[in-house]
Parts: C-alpha cells; sequence; structure tokens
C-alpha cells in the first residue's frame, strides 16, 4: 500500500495512541486530532505529527479542524461518548459532523471502529449506539466508510482487559451468571492495529462492513478462567441464576477502578453472544506475520508490562502505557507506583514484596490510597 495521509480523530485514546504510532512505523504521514491539543504534548509521537484542535460534537469545530489540516486521504473514527449521560444521541451528532466536514474537505475514506452488532433482541445502548454511529458516517456523496467491528480488545490499557483484570485480582469467588457462557471473540491489540492500517487501503479492502477477531472462540467465563491461570490465582466460581447484566454492571461500577457509567455500559452488551459475522477482514486481509495473537499469548503480553513508557517506546503493544488511563494497569502496579514516590531509592528493590499481597487485599489498599489522595480519575478516560 503507497503512504497515505491520515487523520486520527481520538488520538489520545488506547486505540487511537497507538494507531498513531503504527500508522508512522509504517511511514504514513499523520495528523492527530485532539478537543484539546495541548494535551498530545504528552505523547512520544507528538514531534512526528501533525496536531489539529477537533471537537467531533460542534460542527464548526469538525470544519475548522479539517481545513486546517490540509489534504487527507483517510480519516480513523476513533471518537466515542460511552459511560457519558446521553452519549448515545451525541454520538450521532458527531459522526455526522465529521462525515459532513470530511466530505467537504475531500477525504477519499472513513474508518470507523466500532462493536459487534448481534442480530435480535434487545442492544445494549452500547451496542445499539456503535451501529448508529456507523450509519451516521455514511453521507450522499461523502467518503466511503469502513467499519470494523471487534469485541472485547485484549491488552493492558484496554478497558475491557482491565475490566477482567480487576474482577479476576479483586474477587476470591468469582460468580458465573448464565450469559458468562455467551460465545465470545476477543481480539488481541496488535491484531486490531494490523487490521486498521490495512483498512486504509481501498485497493484492498474494499468499503463496508467487517468484522475483526483472533483465531479462537471463548467465553466471558472462560476467558476470566484463562486470565486467573495465567495469573497464577486460585478463584472459586459460583454458578447463579437470575442475575441480569443491568445488576451486575452497578455491582462493577461500584467495586472497580474503571470510572462507572464506562464500566456499566461496557458490562450490558455481555448480555449477548458476541461472535463475529460472516464477513470478517481475515477475509481480504493476509495475518500478520507469526499469525494471528491467541487469547493465551495476548493475555501473557499484557500481563507482561512492568512500568508505563511512552506509546511510540513501547516494546509490545500489550504493554501499558505512559498516557494510558491512571486506572489501568492493576491493584500492585498502582501501589508500586504510589509508594515507589515516597520510599528512598535505596529501599525501591524492596519493592518487588508488594507483587506478595493478595489481591482482594491490594485492591482495598489501592482504593485507599487513591482515595485519601484524590488520584482516582472516576471521569471519562482519554
Amino acid at each position: 500500500m503507497k503512504n497515505v495521509r491520515t487523520l486520527v480523530t481520538g488520538a489520545t485514546g488506547y486505540v487511537g495512541s497507538r494507531l498513531v504510532t503504527a500508522l508512522l512505523t509504517e511511514g504514513h504521514d499523520v495528523v492527530a486530532a485532539s478537543r484539546n491539543p495541548n494535551r498530545l504534548a504528552d505523547f512520544g509521537w507528538r514531534d512526528r505529527v501533525s496536531a489539529v484542535a477537533l471537537d467531533a460534537h460542534d460542527e464548526a469545530s469538525a470544519r475548522s479542524a479539517l481545513a486546517d489540516a490540509g489534504p487527507v486521504d483517510v480519516l480513523y473514527y476513533l471518537v466515542h461518548g460511552i459511560g457519558q449521560p446521553d452519549f448515545r444521541d451525541a454520538d450521532n451528532r458527531a459522526a455526522a459532523n465529521v462525515a459532513r466536514a470530511a466530505k467537504d474537505a475531500g477525504v477519499r475514506r472513513i474508518v470507523y471502529l466500532g462493536g459487534f452488532v448481534p442480530d435480535g433482541g434487545d442492544l445494549s445502548e452500547h451496542l445499539a449506539s456503535r451501529a448508529e454511529v456507523a450509519e451516521a458516517l455514511h453521507i450522499d456523496g461523502g467518503p466511503d466508510v469502513v467499519w470494523l467491528g471487534a469485541a472485547i480488545i485484549i491488552g493492558a490499557g484496554s478497558t475491557s482487559f482491565e475490566m477482567l483484570r480487576y474482577v479476576g485480582d479483586r474477587f476470591l469467588v468469582i460468580p458465573m451468571p448464565s450469559w458468562s457462557a455467551n460465545p465470545l471473540d476477543p481480539i488481541s491489540i496488535c491484531d486490531v492495529l494490523h487490521y486498521l492500517v490495512a483498512a486504509a487501503d481501498g485497493d484492498r479492502v474494499p468499503a463496508g462492513s467487517y468484522d475483526i477477531t483472533g483465531a479462537e472462540t471463548t467465553s466471558y467465563g472462560d476467558l476470566l478462567r484463562t486470565y486467573a491461570r495465567i495469573a497464577g490465582k486460585w478463584r472459586a466460581e459460583v454458578p447463579v441464576n437470575g442475575v441480569d447484566t443491568g445488576l451486575v454492571s452497578l455491582v462493577t461500577a461500584a467495586v472497580l477502578p474503571v470510572p462507572g457509567g464506562l464500566a456499566a455500559d461496557l458490562v450490558q452488551s455481555l448480555d449477548h453472544p458476541m461472535m463475529a459475522s460472516e464477513a470478517r477482514l481475515r477475509e481480504l486481509v493476509p495475518d500478520p506475520p507469526g499469525g494471528l495473537v491467541g487469547i493465551e499469548e495476548a493475555i501473557t503480553r499484557a500481563l507482561g508490562s512492568r512500568s508505563r513508557r511512552p506509546v511510540d517506546e513501547l516494546t509490545d503493544m500489550h504493554h501499558l502505557a505512559d498516557t494510558d488511563p491512571d486506572w489501568a494497569g492493576g491493584d500492585i502496579l498502582r501501589i508500586r507506583h504510589l509508594a515507589g514516590t515516597v520510599t528512598p531509592g535505596i529501599a525501591r528493590p524492596a519493592l518487588g514484596l508488594i507483587g506478595a499481597v493478595p489481591g482482594p487485599v491490594a485492591g482495598a489498599v489501592r482504593t485507599g490510597l487513591d482515595t485519601v489522595l484524590h488520584l482516582l480519575p472516576k471521569g471519562t478516560p482519554a
């Protein structure tokens, strides 16, 4: 694929910041967009990209950003307001604003990362919104649209993985509702980036809707079991009946350090089988060198993150970046970081002993420290 000029909305987010890194590695000319361009200074790739201010919820801002960016071939749409009040309508309006601005600016293609949309049944607000955003991006005479659907993304810093981590770490006894057996097609963050970069190539990937997955199908229950085994934790399970995702979402929002509204919306999506449709991008795009990353390997690599580094210096995209949310990374890493700020250098090797603290105890300690120090961001993630 020839090098193209791309604009990445949501460039400060988990996927967006890694996508900028991947595009730069491939030699593309990248424009990074953010509502607050000053935030881009925190990212290791800042000096290698152009920056524009873009608030997708403001049509004038979207038009101004595309004008300031100059010619753009492909626009990556990674904006979402999940976890915020009334995010569904706001997301639809934002997508329409950007689509109209992209049309007027002559953008050739919009690549949108959304979620799977199961057939039948009442969809959660999150899943319904993802489909509506894809529709809003399609406008007459506008750029062609490639909609990539993904389920759980495995990688340190990913909200869905961090929720899995905290459930596996903090609960000695894990309730297993009937919906935890619903089939699920997760995907490694490295494979997400592989497909996102490939989707910019109009010769290889025609406009349309595609699902992206890893090589294996599992369930949320089995994913928890796999996480616990790899993390070296023994966990008891209790089958429970009649517990819907609505109740679980409330409990999850209360006991996990992930922002409450975000956690609740994601949990409610688990009420449906999250399996890819027959329209899979793998039919058009060859697997990356070495093949797709399996579930066990992805979890192992995500747990191999021992410290935060600039996103463009990560040796593995499964690892934690210094720009990922403060609530990501697990309780032990958070406690070690807080303790390290007040521990003399000569004593810091002893901080490794914190790793022996039982998960539920570490969770309680970390929550207490963050509450006292007012360091726990319970708002919207980047």
